[in-house]
């Protein structure tokens, strides 16, 4: 029966892996950082709807124009959708600009892609 290779390299045959893998954490805690004070802002309905979030997906402020909240008395369907797609939106953008902040971080440290 054949012996499965071992995915630990033996000491001293690393290439640097342990290294690269220290680096890689204090970069990704870096970014991390970073990405808690990006700020996004998204506006849907002409501005009715606007949602402040951070690159970690934390969502900051909502805000609802007035002319917005008014026309919610006879429709209240119409303020719920702009609240939801502004919220879509927003996650969506938020997730991006994190999966490609991440995604430079591995290729500059000569790791396979994540």
């Amino acid at each position: 029966m054949a012996k499965k290779p071992s995915l630990i390299p033996p000491p001293g045959q690393g290439g640097g892996l342990m290294e690269k893998l220290g680096q890689m954490q204090t970069e990704m805690k870096r970014v991390q950082a970073e990405l808690a004070e990006e700020r996004m802002t998204i506006s849907v309905g002409g501005d009715a709807v606007q949602i402040v979030i951070d690159g970690q997906v934390r969502v900051h402020h909502v805000q609802v124009a007035p002319e917005a909240l008014a026309a919610a008395q006879s429709d209240t369907q119409l303020l719920e959708d702009l609240l939801t797609s502004a919220m879509n939106i927003a996650i969506e953008r938020a997730q991006t600009l994190g999966a490609e902040r991440l995604r430079g971080l591995s290729s500059g440290l000569g790791l396979p892609e994540l």
